[in-house]
């Protein structure tokens, strides 16, 4: 479970995030909806404690992403925006360093992958070199990393961005799959169809706050809207923009 709290971050006269709050619960899904440069990836790199904030916290099934970042990323899995493979390894490779980095052993890190190349159906590609995947792949393979650990908690900074449709419809099976093993899922977008299809509950940010949360339907019925687009631009103003 993820528990944020007034979290507050400036650069410079910036104020990008300006007290976020919310909760994010294990086995569910919970979306972070904004327009561009809302304050979504601000919030996650504080979960995932790249950024410390400079005032609030956040807590990762009870430990303190300012207090104690290292022992919060061992309960967490990443995949960020920017998230890359090494292109000299393959899948499997690429699976084995990062257990590595974990500090798992041998036998545990061999298990992992081949639990994580089953699970997210990589076996086509496992063992050929990660230069020339198509973005699926890489995706995978980045998501794999993000796993081999066992963390609880899941964090995705719009993971759909430049993937295809049969991409994007893989990741929201492999989602479903994470959610109903119990993980706590976090992740930010602001495309209306990805949040609609997978979100159990949705924070919606808007100029670095929240300016509401809640279920698809409790959002719709506060604002009277039948559609998810809808009811957004009737909580964030029709002049914060849309991308």
């Amino acid at each position: 479970m993820i528990a944020v709290q007034a979290l507050r971050k400036s650069f410079g006269e910036v104020l990008a995030v300006r007290g976020v709050s919310f909760d994010a619960a294990d086995g569910r899904i919970t979306g972070l909806l904004g327009p561009n440069g809302a304050g979504k990836s601000t919030t996650l790199r504080m979960l995932y404690t790249v950024l410390r904030p400079d005032a609030g916290d956040a807590f990762v099934d009870g430990v303190s992403v300012v207090t104690a970042p290292l022992e919060v990323r061992r309960s967490i899995g990443v995949l960020s925006h920017s998230a890359g493979v090494y292109p000299h390894l393959t899948a499997r490779e690429n699976i084995l360093y990062f257990g590595e980095l974990h500090g798992l052993d041998r036998s545990v890190r061999e298990r992992r992958a081949d639990e994580l190349i089953e699970l997210l159906e990589m076996q086509d590609f496992a063992t050929r070199r990660a230069k020339g995947y198509s973005q699926g792949q890489r995706l995978k393979t980045a998501l794999a990393r993000a796993l081999v650990h066992e963390p609880r908690n899941v964090l995705l900074d719009e993971p759909t961005n430049g993937l295809d449709v049969m991409a994007v419809r893989n990741l929201r099976g492999l989602l479903r799959k994470l959610r109903e093993r119990g993980h706590c899922i976090v992740f930010s977008s602001h495309v209306m169809q990805e949040v609609a299809a997978l979100c159990d509950e949705i924070v919606v940010i808007a100029r670095g706050e929240v300016v509401a949360s809640g279920t698809l339907e409790a959002l719709r019925a506060r604002t009277g809207q039948e559609g998810l687009e809808d009811a957004f631009v009737s909580l964030i103003g029709s002049d914060a923009g849309l991308e």
